[in-house]
């Protein structure tokens, strides 16, 4: 009898332990951003997430919501520092720390070609909810509006149109290619000749957003 009770106590104790090294994964499971598949692995604070264009497509900055004049760029990454992410349902934050564009073109009349697209007043703080349609808000930082600085070579020489918007812009993730995306999402025209369009509406998809920190570099995953 005793003999049994040691076995039955030492089993509870295994039990016990092995239900203490569960509870943490299944917890994870549970945040707003886990990597892997959706009950995966919370994302650490402090883990940097990264991404390329989805494989096909361009970012854009067009004259009109509409339309399809303006620039495209073929090659364009970010990378973003989670700095919160709570247990679902809510939403987590990050801090949009870099973001490039390469590889581009214009169509507009009088421009010879894109010299550079740069992303200014960087950090910006990027909100990812799970609520329905799993909305994202992308906002200006401590340094000011966001800002985009577009270099253009004209046919009289290089231009700068420097382009602002100081509330921010909307997008949306989604589980299936693990994208972020935006559309049409428009920023007015600060500073810069008549070549320069008034507003410019910026278009891109990003995926598959990896956590680049995480062992393996899994893909992310919005719950």
């Amino acid at each position: 009898m005793r003999i049994s009770r040691t076995l039955a106590t030492a089993a509870l104790a295994s039990l016990a332990l092995t239900g203490a090294a569960v509870a943490p994964a299944q917890a994870a499971g549970s945040a707003v951003l886990t990597t892997g598949s959706p009950t995966g692995p919370a994302v650490a604070v402090g883990d940097v997430l990264s991404a390329n264009l989805v494989s096909g497509t361009y970012a854009t900055f067009y004259s009109s919501a509409s339309g399809t004049s303006g620039i495209k760029c073929a090659t364009s990454s970010f990378s973003a520092t989670v700095t919160a992410n709570p247990a679902a349902p809510g939403s987590a934050v990050e801090r949009l720390d870099t973001q490039t564009f390469g590889s581009c073109t214009s169509n507009v009349i009088g421009v010879t070609g894109v010299k550079s697209i740069t992303v200014t007043n960087l950090p910006y703080t990027n909100t990812v909810s799970d609520a329905p349609g799993n909305p994202v808000q992308l906002t200006p930082g401590a340094a000011g509006a966001m800002g985009t600085t577009v270099v253009l070579n004209t046919i009289l020489g290089s231009i700068s149109c420097n382009y602002q918007n100081s509330t921010g812009i909307n997008g949306t993730t989604s589980n299936t290619g693990n994208t972020i995306g935006f559309t049409s999402q428009p920023f007015a025209l600060a500073s810069g000749p008549s070549l320069c369009f008034s507003t410019g509406y910026f278009s891109a998809t990003y995926g598959q957003v990896v956590d680049i920190t995480a062992p393996g570099q899994p893909v992310l995953f919005v719950n």
